[in-house]
């Protein structure tokens, strides 16, 4: 999940020029390289860390995000000077198709922070995408999603914009976890599937526009707590506290347990591989011990409220700190403060929306979100700066939300016009 204290961009362009220039380091570093990708300019970024003395230049997961996003396009250039504080960056073409990454030990970050800035990117491809990864699931909440987040928040979000609507499609755009793998040894595999956005009809090779404003009032919630190599009573524990606090907000709440050992199991023997993200069983957990909750909180008018938090995993020491009654009560904390700020999204999906609204049609999007942060309205900056669309901004102060629109850049899937 994106930080909420990135430093205000300190970019500049030149008019005469088609490279956009950036200064100001690694900020937005996946974003600014997934508008380039989507607006095929350039980018040029300095300043990479170049004030630490024990690690300048790019960070091991940043090299392998761009490795990933190589692998999904054809004629793409990367070119990092000898300390790695710069970075130059032509997009070429998104391909998609079958791509197979892995993040390794050493990789501090999970596969949620490859897939975040990926969302955006897999519906413009010329090939349905299909993305393995492997390394940490579960015990990084506190700096990215978690694939269980995005499957429950991001998935119904790209859906709303149409993308894997049509009647005609395989599959859905689908998150499914194989295998778990929690935080630092990691060992988990996750599988990805996206359609592309068809180009038949009027208004072929684009999204929908969305008109988000009406939250509606909360009637269910739904959860499930993860483990890994912690016992089942744990898990138990935890979705019985959180239970016990959501019921003060309302009746129909249900919290699973997702317990996972060492010993794998195959539902129907499929292949973690397959094609079909629906029929790959389950395949065990990593080495590392672990528990996550994430909890959603469903609307009567269709919109989902995701949170979600995890055991802390910094040290060893703060192992056995956290009671699983705690971490289900912060997890039901985190629930009720995004459902106070009465947003239509939660607030990690901001700049997923405000992307995806930037590239639709000429017609009006709109969205209402509860408090902007930091890092969207960074996003919007940016947005403005590489896309050319401005959103406007108007708050509510009766319900204390603020309302975002704009009037979209009418982008096309012109890959798929090549096939």
């Amino acid at each position: 999940m994106p930080s909420s204290s990135a430093r205000p961009s300190s970019s500049s362009s030149s008019a005469n020029s088609s490279t956009i220039k950036f200064h100001d380091g690694a900020t937005q570093f996946r974003l600014r390289l997934t508008l380039s990708l989507l607006t095929h300019r350039p980018i040029l970024i300095r300043n990479i860390r170049s004030s630490s003395i024990e690690a300048p230049g790019l960070a091991p997961h940043e090299v392998s995000y761009l490795r990933l996003l190589d692998g999904i396009t054809n004629g793409t250039t990367i070119e990092i000077n000898a300390t790695g504080t710069q970075l130059r960056f032509v997009p070429g073409m998104l391909v998609g198709g079958e791509v197979a990454a892995a993040g390794g030990v050493a990789n501090p970050r999970s596969v949620g922070y490859y897939l975040e800035f990926l969302l955006p990117l897999s519906p413009f491809c010329k090939l349905p995408l299909n993305l393995t990864l492997t390394g940490i699931t579960d015990g990084l909440t506190t700096k990215d999603p978690s694939p269980d987040y995005l499957g429950a928040s991001a998935i119904p979000l790209l859906q709303s914009f149409g993308i894997g609507a049509e009647v005609d499609e395989d599959f859905p755009p689908t998150i499914k976890v194989i295998k778990r793998g929690a935080a630092p040894l990691g060992g988990g595999v996750v599988q990805y599937y996206c359609p592309t956005v068809k180009r038949s009809g009027v208004g072929g090779g684009e999204i929908h526009p969305i008109d988000l404003t009406d939250l509606g009032k909360i009637k269910r919630i739904r959860g499930t707590v993860v483990s890994c190599r912690i016992p089942p009573s744990s898990a138990a524990r935890a979705a019985h506290s959180a239970k016990g606090m959501m019921h003060r907000l309302l009746p129909d709440v249900w919290v699973h347990t997702d317990c996972h050992t060492g010993r794998g199991k195959r539902g129907d023997g499929t292949a973690a591989g397959s094609a079909n993200p629906r029929k790959a069983g389950k395949a065990g957990c990593g080495p590392s011990p672990g528990m996550t909750m994430h909890l959603t909180a469903q609307s009567t008018e269709g919109h989902v409220l995701v949170a979600e938090t995890s055991l802390d995993v910094s040290s060893s020491g703060a192992r056995g700190k956290m009671l699983p009654e705690d971490l289900g009560q912060k997890a039901a904390a985190l629930l009720l403060e995004e459902i106070r700020r009465g947003g239509c999204i939660d607030t990690g999906m901001q700049s997923l929306a405000f992307v995806l609204m930037s590239l639709c049609p000429g017609d009006v999007a709109r969205v209402r979100v509860g408090t902007l942060s930091k890092y969207s309205i960074e996003a919007l900056r940016l947005i403005k700066e590489m896309v050319g669309i401005e959103f406007k901004v108007v708050p509510d102060e009766e319900t204390r939300t603020v309302l975002l629109s704009c009037l979209g850049s009418g982008y096309r899937n012109m890959a798929k016009a090549s096939t």
